[in-house]
């Protein structure tokens, strides 16, 4: 990002809905980052901040170990927008007294503002919000007045618009907020005079630069799954430095029908410098016999390594590797929380890094999901490949529960053919977030003709989902479900039996291992 750019800083302190605060204000072209409570403000005196806004949070800021809010933020004399605990803070910091609820609101309310403000410019006096709290303002602060109010709650809202401050007991980052998207937009273009002009061409110029700045004359390496972030990772590392980029895509025998030749001739045509490395046999050797999923990616993660080497050292001398990592992955690593809990190792090539020495280059650390796509169509990638259902590292052998054979491969990568197959041809499968079969390491009874079988059961899984952190099953038509699950055990010689998957997350996981 250009470090002369607006930016707004969120201040985290350990809400669940802070990374949609930034995604909403990227929504509105405006360039923001998150950062926690503890962080160094003075990392950003150089940068072009327009303002603040405090995220929502767990605690009480009546506790005693409570997250308090950077001090430079008050003497900044920017504006100021407080969420929730986040206006709690501004309350606290300016002398306001604060009052434990009775009951904690949660849900929706309906809003009334009673005065002309900025912050509820041209929306309706009353309208739909989504509340989270457990405190309350009982005494406002000097120079603060009411300026929004619920049914149960009096300074629902409060401002103090000579200093441009502003607090909220509701979240308008949520979509059950009504006019929460024209509530932050008022904050971020009438209360800060931002103008909006993070795009995505304006992102494409200045990474490019970067790159360029960044690498000079020197080789950089990046392992290519076929996945979008990757493929948008190499497309814009190969605008930047050309042929000094070398891509490295790696069949571990792990991925889907035709995937190999298909992503292999789509970044051909891209024009991305890729050498092919077909290491199958490799990577079903070390699997042969192991069925605790842990151990799975671990094997995986070590060869991709291995290889990785190999293709280093006959290229020469290579001084970046770079991965397609994403502002989540950033996020969670330095959260307000802490570095978060592994809840499965990754299989990226961070052991790479320290043994061999490179140097990190990540194009697409400060982009979210969404944008890496609109970034790719940007870039002229063929879009059957940017709306593509997610992957995972580690590929079908987080699918095939039990032993990995090439044979179980083979049945899997039919089985899901089929089923992603049905999908496109009933035009549901943009719906979906993520649709993928599982093959179980049982067997069943089953009739097929006179004869009795006893075969191979796989699971169907499909969900719903914004953003793969929490995720619904999907819904699909009985009668589509009837005729996928026909077609493979008709298809697929082995099979006899197909289960469909109807758990949530959470408590289960996306995935089964």
């Amino acid at each position: 990002m250009s470090q002369h750019s607006e930016m707004i800083l969120i201040i985290d302190f350990g809400g669940q809905y802070t990374q949609l605060i930034a995604r909403r204000v990227r929504e509105a072209k405006v360039y923001c980052e998150i950062v926690p409570c503890h962080a160094d403000l003075q990392t950003y005196a150089n940068r072009n901040v327009r303002g603040y806004i405090l995220s929502g949070g767990p605690a009480s800021v009546m506790d005693k170990d409570s997250p308090p809010m950077p001090s430079n933020v008050v003497d900044s004399g920017l504006p100021i927008l407080g969420i929730c605990y986040g206006m709690h803070l501004l309350a606290k910091a300016f002398s306001g007294k604060l009052v434990r609820a009775e009951t904690r609101e949660y849900g929706r309310a309906y809003l009334e503002f009673d005065s002309e403000n900025r912050l509820f410019s041209g929306i309706p006096r009353r309208s739909q919000v989504w509340m989270s709290h457990g405190d309350s303002v009982e005494k406002l602060p000097d120079g603060f007045r009411v300026i929004g109010s619920t049914d149960t709650l009096k300074a629902a809202a409060v401002a103090d618009e000579k200093r441009r401050i502003y607090g909220v007991q509701f979240h308008p980052e949520v979509h059950h907020t009504d006019e929460g998207k024209n509530i932050l937009s008022n904050f971020l273009f009438d209360v800060c005079g931002l103008k909006g002009d993070w795009t995505t061409e304006a992102f494409i110029e200045s990474t490019v630069a970067q790159i360029r700045a960044q690498v000079g004359d020197g080789e950089v390496i990046l392992g290519i799954s076929g996945g979008v972030d990757s493929t948008v990772a190499a497309m814009l590392l190969s605008k930047a430095i050309g042929s000094k980029l070398h891509g490295v895509f790696v069949n571990n025998g792990l991925l889907r029908k035709n995937e190999f030749e298909d992503v292999t001739r789509m970044l051909g045509t891209l024009g991305i410098n890729l050498k092919a490395v077909d290491a199958s046999s490799l990577f079903l050797e070390r699997l042969a016999g192991v069925s605790d999923p842990e151990k799975k990616r671990k094997i995986i993660g070590n060869a991709f390594i291995d290889i990785f080497e190999d293709e280093a050292e006959k290229i020469g001398q290579i001084d970046y590797l770079a991965q397609g990592t994403l502002y989540p992955d950033v996020i969670e690593s330095v959260s307000f929380k802490g570095p978060s809990a592994t809840i499965k190792s990754h299989h990226n090539v961070g052991g790479l890094k320290d043994r061999m020495k490179l140097k990190l280059v990540e194009p697409l650390r400060e982009l979210f999901k969404d944008e890496v796509r609109e970034l790719g169509r940007k870039l002229g990638i063929p879009e059957k490949f940017i709306g593509r259902h997610p992957f995972p590292g580690p590929g079908l052998a987080v699918r095939i529960l039990g032993d990995i054979t090439k044979e179980r491969c083979d049945l899997l990568r039919e089985v899901d053919a089929i089923f992603i197959d049905e999908l496109f041809a009933n035009k549901i499968y943009d719906d979906i977030w993520q649709a993928f079969s599982v093959l179980l390491p049982i067997k069943a009874v089953g009739v097929m003709g006179d004869e009795r079988t006893y075969e191979h059961v796989v699971a169907l899984r499909a969900v719903t989902s914004v953003d793969g952190m929490t995720a619904d099953w999907a819904k699909i038509d009985p009668d589509i479900l009837a005729h996928i699950s026909n077609r493979i055990i008709r298809q697929v010689t082995g099979i006899n039996r197909v289960v469909y998957d109807i758990s949530s997350k959470p408590p289960a996981t996306i995935e089964w291992e």
